[in-house]
């Protein structure tokens, strides 16, 4: 590549169907060579190849998790802007993934609410391509950006992550019931899979199994395993 990269790898946290005890998917998460943060890796990338990066990291998550003999879905984080400034930036995924022999239906691209997609529009129209193909979209963070309502109006993605600070504590708070309820009731009359992330307590996960969510992500449920595919533990519900 023309730059130079920081040495990096990725760590797995599952995603979890409570009623089943079953993993669904993984999330790839970017990690130094020794397990480190993630922002010791991306604090390296220049700012003008971090489309590059992203690009690259995509594939070697993907060889990765390949390797470590994949069997569900995998999350797999995108930057939307590199979407408007490189043509076919998402074929050298699609090739890493049929290498490791994994469906395109099984990949998941993850576009965190709080960036910034200037034109919305545009962005559904490019990525209704891929979509036809089999490629699964979900925004990330939902409720913690400034555009993720406007996102749903332009067009529905498969899966809506609800962030883990709308959810922390969420048993205790009227507010913050009353948004995920109309939220989930939104998903519901749109098709939308969601997903409570970041859940941490036997609270947040009975309040939210009580109001339907059946896919969860969070230390609860399983830590990520650094290249490694953990499993997962479902509490009992309050």
């Amino acid at each position: 590549m023309p730059f130079s990269l920081p040495r990096f790898s990725f760590a797995f946290q599952p995603i979890v169907h409570a009623p089943s005890g079953l993993v669904v998917s993984y999330e790839a998460l970017i990690r130094g060579p020794e397990g480190e943060s993630a922002h010791s890796v991306l604090s390296g990338v220049p700012q003008g190849a971090l489309h590059d990066f992203d690009a690259h990291g995509r594939e070697v998550a993907i060889a990765l998790a390949a390797r470590l003999g994949l069997r569900t879905q995998l999350n797999l984080n995108f930057l939307p802007q590199s979407l408007f400034s490189q043509r076919d930036v998402l074929t050298p995924m699609f090739e890493a993934a049929s290498l490791g022999g994994l469906p395109i239906s099984r990949l998941v691209l993850e576009v965190t609410e709080g960036e910034v997609i200037d034109d919305v529009a545009r962005f559904a129209r490019l990525i209704k391509t891929y979509r036809a193909q089999g490629l699964k979209l979900a925004i990330d963070d939902f409720g913690a950006g400034y555009c993720g309502l406007n996102l749903l109006a332009e067009f529905q993605p498969d899966i809506l992550k609800l962030d883990m600070a709308l959810l922390r504590g969420i048993e205790r708070s009227g507010p913050r019931q009353a948004i995920v309820r109309a939220i989930l009731s939104a998903c519901t009359d749109l098709g939308i899979d969601a997903i409570a992330e970041g859940v941490e307590t036997v609270d947040e996960f009975s309040w939210l199994a009580d109001e339907g969510v059946v896919l969860f992500q969070g230390y609860l449920f399983g830590r990520p395993g650094f290249e490694a595919l953990p499993g997962v533990t479902v509490p009992p519900r309050r």
